[in-house]
């Protein structure tokens, strides 16, 4: 079947087959619990399947499987480990329509936007495929007396919190790495998007990961969540998510001098000088913002720009925003769905305070539903413009279709705004003169710019934010450094 046949078979039916019906641990699935959640497609508001709330012992299970399995792992040949990590990639490319269909009704999001998230998860795994017999150490040189070199060792066992608005991506960009540095890993999805790790861990076992290796336990946060956060036997945890959540869990971990990376979302600038292009700010900054609905976590939610282009960039968006049409992924709409009736409920929240103190709103600003079916979760494509620089709109990261405007009139005072948040992830600058773009970059508090493309960049590079945003880096080479530790060793030369 094609990923279009896939697609029409679930709007016609409303069911997807084959889903997974229990947890994935040590190389198989699980059977169902008693005690099930429902999964609701987000662009029809309904339930489409249950899935299993993991309990206590089954995070047990899924970590014992993982410590087994880490031992025997990190014995195979970095080689081998190449091979099995390509041959994973192949499986997924190979299963991808299945899976953009899934993420789809899982995350609610478009199939343009799914289909590239799994595309990328695959091309995850053949990077660190490519890594895992390049994971050298150095030779010091400490002179004749002494031989000295070190030598980069896989951790153990890794805790992955997958978050819900990127759950197959996430899944790769955690797993890959791990996998590559001889570690073994047991994630946790989203209680909202639970499937599509599932079903990964299961092709990942058909391309021939090793029982154990891979291990998926569904559920709640505070269930299962919180125990792999202080389990003594995870020796690296990742988490994604919400700036609360990222606190509360390294609260949980710190007893145990658990390694962390924490990724916990953002409020990124888009710069844009008064020699920039005012089309292409606009066209920057519509996908910034309106791309997965905003629920991206390096979204540009702010857009800072010169006085003098103000107008003209601030017509050119709202037009295009206006024109955009929501509705079910699989419908081929422009934006799809909020992922939850309570994320929708919190966005509608923050645009309903600004209203109230008077934002001047140029476009959107309420919840809407699928014209087609009436249905859905879905917030109107939003920009508020004119804000100071203390509004909660620039402040808090709404994670929606919600553009906060800023304008400046010195790079002084842009940088100021830029940097004006408790957020550090990313920037982007616009402008044609490159010396200011170098200048401005280095001033910048985050962990990645680019410069007159918003998205500029790839998998390649490290990922990972300054401040509330967090800290560690995921994605490149750099994406390695969870999930070895360096050991040095020295000889004497004397005899």
């Amino acid at each position: 079947m094609t990923v279009q046949d896939i697609a029409q078979d679930y709007l016609t039916t409303g069911k997807l087959p084959s889903l997974p019906d229990g947890h994935f641990i040590d190389g198989r699935v699980t059977p169902a619990s008693d005690r099930k959640m429902a999964s609701y497609d987000p662009a029809r508001a309904e339930a489409f399947a249950e899935f299993s709330l993991g309990t206590g012992a089954d995070m047990d299970r899924a970590i014992a499987a993982a410590d087994k399995a880490a031992k025997l792992w990190r014995a195979v040949a970095p080689a081998e480990r190449c091979r099995i990590l390509n041959a994973a990639a192949r499986v997924l490319r190979e299963n991808a329509d299945r899976l953009s269909v899934l993420e789809v009704v899982d995350s609610g999001k478009t199939l343009a936007e799914a289909s590239g998230d799994v595309q990328a998860s695959a091309r995850l795994f053949e990077y660190y495929a490519g890594a895992a017999d390049k994971l050298d150490g150095r030779s010091v040189n400490l002179g004749p007396p002494y031989t000295a070199f070190t030598v980069r060792e896989p951790v153990g066992v890794t805790g992955h919190i997958i978050p819900w608005n990127y759950p197959t991506s996430t899944f790769a960009r955690g797993v890959a790495p791990a996998l590559a540095a001889g570690c073994s890993v047991v994630a946790k999805p989203a209680e909202t998007t639970p499937f599509t790790a599932l079903v990964m861990a299961q092709l990942l076992s058909e391309a021939g990961v090793p029982d154990g290796l891979v291990n998926v336990v569904t559920g709640l946060g505070a269930d299962v969540g919180a125990q792999m956060a202080q389990d003594p036997r995870i020796k690296q945890l990742t988490f994604t998510g919400s700036v609360t959540t990222g606190v509360n869990v390294a609260r949980m971990a710190a007893p145990n001098i658990t390694r962390l990376t924490l990724e916990l979302g953002g409020k990124s600038p888009l710069i844009a000088f008064e020699d920039a292009d005012p089309e292409k700010v606009a066209d920057g900054a519509y996908w910034a913002i309106f791309s997965n609905s905003g629920q991206i976590c390096s979204a540009g939610s702010r857009l800072v720009v010169h006085s003098s282009i103000r107008d003209e960039v601030l017509a050119i968006l709202t037009e295009r925003a206006r024109k955009i049409r929501t509705g079910h992924g699989l419908s081929a709409p422009d934006m799809g769905a909020i992922n939850s009736d309570l994320h929708l409920s919190r966005i509608k929240a923050h645009v309903d305070a600004a209203k109230a103190r008077g934002a001047n709103i140029l476009t959107g600003g309420d919840m809407t539903t699928d014209a087609e079916t009436g249905k859905g979760w879905f917030f109107e494509p939003t920009i508020i413009a004119d804000l100071e620089p203390g509004d909660p709109v620039v402040q808090e990261e709404i994670f929606g279709p919600v553009l906060a405007v800023q304008t400046f009139e010195t790079e002084e005072e842009a940088v100021m705004l830029a940097n004006g948040t408790d957020f550090g992830l990313v920037a982007s600058v616009y402008t044609r003169d490159v010396g200011r773009s170098m200048r401005v970059a280095a001033a910048l508090d985050c962990g990645q710019v680019s410069v007159n493309d918003y998205w500029a960049g790839g998998l390649e590079l490290p990922f990972g934010g300054n401040g509330k945003s967090g800290y560690g880096r995921e994605k490149g080479w750099e994406g390695l450094d969870a999930y070895t530790k360096v050991k040095s060793i020295t000889i004497s030369n004397a005899s």
